[in-house]
């Protein structure tokens, strides 16, 4: 899941102010995907638009699919700050707080995302956002999540170096 990799604001962001590293919890990384899947969405859309049938649900932006999600990245955003500002320097937390920062963030964000979509892998997207798309954006947020969570553990047993690094708690770090 390519807009899985939603996650990896806090890497673009965070500039931990400790010598230990800090963590994300389940659900502040939920948080975080929330803010960030509907313009992923939007762009994939974009990104894909050749490769997609008209009435593809990635291709079609006037959906409702977006509207949901939408309006569950407003409920997140407070929370997914509060998350940004636990991986960096608190005096973010002032700056965040503008009605600029989130655009400025998922900006920066998206196109690091969507620009790692190859077009053939086009309609297996599509595939998996119309699976998802019966979900509420929340439990598709929480897939997402637990996506990385077990490529992240994967990535510690096998070496992985193309797996990205994400700052999940382990559940003992969670506590």
């Amino acid at each position: 899941m390519r807009f899985a990799a939603a996650l990896t604001l806090a890497a673009l962001v965070a500039t931990p102010v400790s010598a230990q590293s800090p963590c994300i919890t389940g659900p502040e990384a939920e948080a975080m995907t929330l803010v960030a899947l509907p313009d992923i969405i939007r762009e994939t859309g974009r990104v894909c638009a050749a490769r997609l049938p008209a009435t593809s649900l990635v291709r079609n932006q006037s959906s409702t699919l977006i509207s949901r999600y939408q309006i569950e990245a407003d409920r997140a955003w407070p929370s997914a700050r509060a998350a940004i500002v636990k991986l960096s320097d608190p005096a973010v937390d002032a700056l965040l707080q503008s009605d600029y920062a989130r655009p400025l963030l998922t900006s920066l964000l998206v196109p690091q995302i969507v620009g790692r979509i190859v077009a053939r892998d086009c309609g297996t997207i599509d595939r998996l956002v119309t699976l998802l798309q019966p979900l509420p954006p929340r439990n598709t947020a929480g897939i997402v999540v637990e996506t990385l969570r077990y490529l992240k553990a994967d990535k510690a047993r096998r070496g992985d170096r193309s797996t990205p690094d994400l700052p999940l708690c382990t559940a003992t770090e969670s506590r």
